[in-house]
């Protein structure tokens, strides 16, 4: 392209301060260095996570940063040594990348790459500089990616091309809050046909989560929200009840275990709330219940728990951006509303998103996956406080920004 090599001027979202107003602001971006890839970005879903950047509740953050993780765009060019994408190619950026390289990418049993967040500040490029400017002082990156930005430039470890034709306006909730939630379902709790889970919080990750669950054969799905607006979105993507916790006088754990006799085989707390989260523990039954924690807690938060949770059965764990990816053929697809016996959409070897996120796209170009219903808002960038407004007022699902 002709901007190849050249600095590019655009709009970006800057958080200058953490707990203040982001700010539209017009950004230089760099061109790409060796192993990096620059891309236009066309459109980007607003996720709570995005919010604890916002607010300054979120693990290694420096400002000022450009925050956004949820995108989709085109790659405008590319630096020396990148072969995995070439420029004109849609792709989705990586909020954890796969090096191919590290202990955890070369294990068939995780998706944690080592270059991730939670190991590695990704304030800055792995050269430890910024590709952001904005009146005359470097700007800060997120995850890599920083997707509230019309350009951007990441590592090529965090980025996947994908199918050429897929809206990319649609495709951008693979980056993050599909992926998330279904693969919860699907691969970290690997839900079983015929069992019953319980869903704490029915934003956007936690109905994908109930969209995973129904896919699995789940017979029972019981949402959980103090927001009763979400409930008929719920229930039309395969919720079969839905439940608010200040409609009862008790702890909501145990209405769980009034309503179904004996807990349900599977929770997930989709909030990031260590009081849920124990809520959610304590609702699986005590045998065998599986309870998968998938909110992301703000920053410093801590967690108490009685073991006997633990040491009567119980199973807690943890699910990273749509977990390990299960070889077992029990996966029913949605299919213009009905359920289709198929063997598992996805490779024995795990979900490393750079492998998956194509995958997944093919899917939902195949109409095996459908998340389109999971958007509730379109907003122009300039709106993006807007979009964040609907976010804390409970009145949006996803809100992507366009370009």
């Amino acid at each position: 392209m002709a901007t190849a090599g050249k600095v590019i001027k655009c709009k970006a979202a800057v958080v200058w301060e953490a707990d203040k107003p982001i700010s539209i602001e017009e950004v230089e971006v760099a061109p790409p260095k060796a192993h990096e890839v620059r891309v236009k970005i066309v459109a980007t879903g607003i996720c709570r996570t995005d919010d604890h950047v916002r607010k300054g509740s979120f693990l290694n953050i420096d400002y000022p940063v450009i925050p956004g993780h949820e995108g989709a765009g085109i790659v405008e060019s590319i630096g020396e040594g990148v072969t995995c994408v070439k420029p004109g190619e849609k792709v989705i950026p990586l909020c954890i990348p796969q090096c191919g390289e590290c202990s955890s990418c070369l294990n068939p049993n995780t998706n944690c790459c080592l270059k991730i967040h939670f190991c590695e500040s990704q304030n800055l490029m792995p050269d430890k500089t910024s590709r952001f400017t904005c009146k005359g002082k470097p700007i800060h990156h997120f995850l890599w990616i920083s997707t509230f930005s019309e350009y951007t430039v990441m590592p090529d470890s965090a980025i996947a091309r994908i199918d050429a034709a897929a809206p990319l306006d649609k495709v951008c909730l693979f980056g993050c809050g599909f992926s998330t939630g279904y693969g919860a379902a699907i691969n970290t709790a690997k839900v079983k046909p015929g069992s019953t889970c319980a869903i704490f919080g029915l934003g956007g990750v936690g109905l994908s989560v109930v969209i995973g669950c129904k896919a699995a054969g789940a017979s029972r799905i019981i949402g959980i929200d103090i927001n009763k607006d979400k409930f008929a979105k719920a229930k039309e993507l395969g919720a079969t009840e839905c439940i608010n916790p200040q409609d009862f006088k008790k702890p909501i754990q145990e209405v769980l275990f009034d309503i179904t006799s004996q807990g349900v085989d599977y929770s997930f707390e989709v909030i990031g709330r260590v009081d849920t989260m124990v809520a959610a523990l304590a609702s699986c039954n005590m045998g065998s219940g599986t309870c998968v924690m998938v909110g992301s807690t703000p920053l410093g938060a801590q967690i108490s728990i009685d073991p006997v949770l633990l040491l009567t059965g119980r199973t807690w764990k943890g699910s990273l951006l749509g977990g390990i990816a299960t070889t077992e053929p029990n996966v029913i697809q949605i299919l213009n509303g009905c359920c289709v016996q198929t063997p598992c959409l996805f490779s024995p070897l795990g979900w490393k998103l750079k492998d998956t996120i194509p995958k997944l796209v093919t899917s939902y170009m195949e109409r095996k996956l459908n998340p389109d219903m999971l958007i509730s808002h379109i907003l122009p960038f300039d709106k993006i406080n807007e979009g964040f407004e609907l976010l804390h007022s409970g009145k949006s699902i996803r809100s992507i920004l366009l370009f």
